[in-house]
């Protein structure tokens, strides 16, 4: 059997960096830091928390840890485990809808290994669904997870697009807030999510806080925001921290003979890529 590498194991020496004088700081450009990780064979851990409320009772959350590996233009594939959670009145709603996968998804994290193409999933929300042999379900065509639902500083437009809207930016902390449509202009990854045309009065804000590592790069980020949902609107709150920023990485996909297409068990496991992202 064979195993697909997505990225490419680069040996380097590593090499230490002195700490960032405090006068020389201002003249770091974060977006040129990033840009200088995005390579094949590199990559970023990331811890991110998630709290969406739908209405005062209807709140879900999210944790989620794992690696994200880039290429040249940006995140090109990712190694996760989350775990959601939902309050009482959410999980009643879900449980009449869909009881065997609610119930699934209470008992454990799922873990996910994606690229570009597809995601595999593996977890108990899929497990009941596995022919004997198999450990993962394969979904095409899916989104990558998000390492910060709102805000993906990992695409340096959106990073530049932050640092522009910025209202202060004092000892390594950038604060700021942004329109939702100016956001969709210039992010992929939060059009993909939330639309690109909120209506007129409607378009929501993003207030964050980004804190910068002595080399330009983003250690941890927050951001808050409230967007327009059909009649009423939708609250989202995501942190995340990122570490090991360059580290030496190669995600690899499952054993073909550990995986089953979604399709050939369609009516047994979700029919999306479980994820807050989706």
């Amino acid at each position: 059997m064979k195993r697909t590498i997505v990225g490419v194991v680069v040996v380097a020496g590593m090499v230490q960096l002195a700490t960032t004088p405090a006068q020389a700081a201002a003249k770091i450009d974060p977006v040129r830091a990033l840009k200088s990780e995005l390579a094949p064979g590199r990559a970023v851990n990331v811890r991110s928390t998630v709290k969406v409320t739908f209405a005062r009772d209807l709140v879900t959350t999210s944790d989620l840890e794992g690696t994200i590996g880039f290429g040249p233009r940006g995140a090109t594939a990712s190694d996760v485990a989350q775990t959601l959670r939902y309050s009482k009145k959410l999980l009643r709603t879900m449980m009449r809808a869909n009881p065997e996968e609610t119930e699934a998804l209470q008992e454990g994290p799922v873990r996910m290994i994606s690229s570009k193409d597809a995601s595999y999933v593996s977890g108990p929300v899929v497990d009941a669904a596995l022919p004997q042999g198999t450990s993962w379900v394969r979904y095409g065509r899916t989104k990558l997870p998000a390492s910060n639902l709102l805000l993906e500083i990992l695409e340096p437009a959106t990073l530049k697009t932050l640092l522009t809207h910025r209202s202060s930016y004092r000892d390594g902390v950038v604060k700021g807030s942004i329109k939702a449509t100016k956001l969709a202009a210039v992010s992929s990854s939060f059009a993909s999510r939330f639309g690109t045309r909120f209506k007129s009065g409607r378009d929501g804000r993003i207030s964050y806080t980004l804190w910068l590592g002595p080399t330009g790069l983003v250690e941890r980020l927050s951001a808050k925001a409230v967007l327009p949902r059909a009649k009423g609107s939708v609250h989202i709150e995501s942190s995340s921290r990122y570490s090991d920023w360059g580290r030496q990485v190669t995600v690899l996909l499952p054993l073909r003979g550990d995986v089953i297409d979604r399709e050939e068990i369609a009516d047994d496991v979700p029919y999306q890529a479980p994820g807050i992202w989706n």
